[in-house]
């Protein structure tokens, strides 16, 4: 069992910056891929960025990619996401999520999810 805390959300400003962290407690963390997603209104969730055990290997979807950067500590439990150059399209609201697998584009790999933190950017 796992559980997920998101938080860094809010209101920027287009070309502004946000950092997103996300706190896991439980032993699934341990070991596991990570990922983060978003689903802005009216939209299905869309894959965003993902990382692994290790930080080696990194993923991000061509939207983000060259803007957003994801990162991990494992001994503090954390993955965060730090994202610059904003738009209004980046507005969801963004969940991590723990993968069963390694990291992964698809949401069907992960096995956990938290609630999510809105980002809001105005143009």
């Amino acid at each position: 069992q796992v559980q997920l805390a998101e938080s860094g959300g809010g209101l920027v400003q287009a070309g502004g910056s946000l950092r997103l962290s996300c706190a896991a407690s439980g032993r699934a963390f341990r070991g596991a891929a990570m990922g983060w997603f978003r689903q802005a209104p009216g939209k299905d969730r869309e894959f965003v960025a993902a990382i692994s055990w290790l930080g080696g290997l990194k993923l991000y979807a061509d939207s983000v990619k060259g803007r957003f950067t994801i990162s991990r500590d494992n001994a503090k439990a954390t993955t965060d996401l730090q994202m610059n150059s904003l738009t209004p399209e980046d507005t969801a609201v963004y969940t991590c999520a723990v993968s069963g697998e390694g990291p992964s584009r698809s949401a069907a790999g992960y096995t956990y999810w938290g609630q999510g933190t809105r980002v809001t950017v105005s143009s």
